[in-house]
């Protein structure tokens, strides 16, 4: 067996030992992978972050818009209503603050035409003038139908708190009905507001009602004569 020298040995063990070299060409493209990843990594998260952000921003302009339109709607809802008569124009002021309900009930029914061609069934002289469905009155008719005479309603009237006159409302009896009532009184009314939702007052017009209320009747307060209402226009402003 043929013997190594010592100095051959030597070179192989150094050879053998000695580290492996990386070229500067992997230690780049190692570098450039690190930053691409932390790069995205990044990226990714900047971009959920700014989702969510826009996410809130959203909800919380939504969220304005949405009181803002309700106030504007309440704001924006008319005031005003000029009611056509065959006997010429009634203006009346809707109580939007005092009677919210009966009055978008009311503006519902004005834009779907429901008053247009109504007929005031019930003209009895100092007291009330009434629009409706003359053949359902139900409880409205308790106290207008069954009324006393003129001097036995005066005294009446002395023994309870006056209303004021021109008052536009609704009979409290049919809250609930899908029909709508319209009540304009023509003097002061004892406990009125047991009787009716007054939601308006006449505040031009007051002739044309005293008017209506002057026309010839039957015993049953009907007049002989056809009164009605030709169309309700709302407005803003008077």
């Amino acid at each position: 067996m043929a013997r190594i020298k010592p100095q051959a040995l030597l070179i192989q063990s150094k050879k053998k030992k000695a580290p492996t070299r990386v070229s500067l060409t992997t230690i780049i493209t190692c570098n450039l992978l690190v930053i691409l990843v932390v790069l995205s990594l990044y990226a990714t998260y900047n971009h959920w972050y700014k989702r969510s952000i826009n996410k809130l921003d959203t909800e919380l302009i939504n969220s304005e818009h949405s009181n803002d339109t309700g106030e504007r709607k309440k704001f924006d809802l008319p005031g005003y209503a000029v009611m056509e008569t065959s006997k010429g124009s009634i203006t009346v002021e809707l109580h939007k603050d005092s009677s919210p309900e009966v009055v978008d009930k009311f503006l519902d029914l004005c834009q779907k035409g429901y008053f247009k061609g109504m007929r005031f069934h019930r003209v009895i002289k100092h007291f009330v003038i009434q629009g409706g469905d003359p053949h359902n009155l139900g409880a409205a008719e308790e106290w207008t139908l069954h009324r006393k005479s003129d001097g036995q309603l005066e005294t009446r009237f002395d023994a309870f708190p006056k209303h004021e006159a021109f008052m536009l409302g609704t009979s409290k009896a049919k809250a609930n009905a899908k029909g709508f009532e319209i009540f304009i009184t023509t003097a002061p009314i004892p406990n009125l507001n047991d009787k009716l939702n007054v939601f308006g007052r006449v505040i031009k017009g007051e002739d044309v009602v005293q008017e209506i209320e002057e026309v010839d009747t039957d015993e049953q307060y009907q007049p002989k004569s056809i009164i009605e209402i030709i169309n309700i226009t709302l407005k803003q402003e008077p």
